[in-house]
Order: structure tokens, then C-alpha cells, then sequence
């Protein structure tokens, strides 16, 4: 997977929490909680990151799970009906993601952590069937993990040597 720089000073980005985690740490003189913030952030548009903060206190672990989120972010291909632009799989340890092209007016199908990743990204149109593990971070995980393998039919045509409407017929 390759990296690439997304400039955020310019995006209206927008972060939803999918999950927050108390966690007791037992030491000699008592019992220490701390939060984990599991956070997904992107502009609606193609962009979409997740990222995990942990603090002392809710908001300061939600805080630096954004930041995590924007510097993990990856852009992804929509098509002209705001779906993907192919059926993709994708897996984080134990999760499995099937993300399934699906036509206009279709919504958003999917459960909780991988519907948050799509609604985020701006995906309008989309099947989606979370497979193996439920565990929310690795779903969430997962479904990144999809659409960044995602290609357009431009990268394809190129890569195959032929043009686009062979590839689309």
C-alpha cells in the first residue's frame, strides 16, 4: 500500500467516534482508568482516515484520535453514482470486509463501524457484509483497508494496455 501526502489545511473535515473504551489498569494502590477513542474523520468527498487515541479523559483521547485519523487518511475512486468502482475485500487480523458496487439510490448498507467509514469517505451508494471478527477497530480497519485497494478504470486500462471502454464493456 502506498502512501501518499493529503494536504488538510484546505478540507472541511468532518470526525465521527465509533466507539469509546473505558480500560482499568489494577496497580498496587488502586485501579487506574483510562479512555480509547476509536475516531473516523474524512471530508465527504474521497478522503476518509481512522485513527485510535488514548488519554486520561474522554475528550483528550478523542482529540488525539483525530490527529492519529489525519495522518492515516487515504483518498479513494468514487463513480459517477458516489459508489465504488469495483467489488473489493478487505482484511484487518481477525475482520473481513466485503464492499459490493451497487447502483444509484441504493444507500448505504452496512453495519455500524463500516457504515461510519462510508458515510465519512462520501459514499452515497454501497453494499457492504462484514465478515469474521466484529470487533469494531478491525472492522473499521478492514474497510479502510478496502478502499485503499480500490482502483479507477483509468489505472486499470493503463496497467492492462488497453483503453478505458474495454475495460468498461
Amino acid at each position: 500500500m502506498k502512501r501518499e501526502i493529503i494536504d488538510v489545511s484546505q478540507m472541511e473535515l468532518e470526525e465521527n467516534v465509533v466507539s469509546i473504551k473505558r480500560v482499568t489498569k489494577v496497580v498496587k494502590g488502586g485501579r487506574n482508568m483510562r479512555f480509547t477513542a476509536l475516531v473516523v474523520v474524512g471530508d465527504k468527498q474521497g478522503h476518509v482516515g481512522a485513527g485510535l487515541g488514548k488519554a486520561s479523559e474522554v475528550p483528550e483521547a478523542i482529540r488525539k484520535g483525530k490527529e492519529d485519523a489525519i495522518k492515516n487518511m487515504i483518498t479513494i475512486k468514487l463513480d459517477d453514482h458516489h459508489s465504488i468502482t469495483h467489488d473489493i475485500m478487505g482484511k484487518h487480523t481477525g475482520a473481513s470486509v466485503l464492499l459490493k458496487k451497487a447502483p444509484e439510490g441504493t444507500g448505504i448498507i452496512a453495519g455500524g463501524p463500516a457504515r461510519s467509514v462510508c458515510e465519512i469517505a462520501g459514499i452515497q451508494n454501497i453494499r457492504t457484509k462484514s465478515l469474521g471478527s466484529s470487533n469494531k477497530q478491525n472492522v473499521v480497519l478492514a474497510t479502510i483497508n478496502a478502499l485503499s485497494q480500490l482502483k479507477s478504470p483509468e489505472e486499470v486500462a493503463k496497467l492492462r494496455g488497453k483503453s478505458v471502454e474495454d475495460i468498461l464493456a
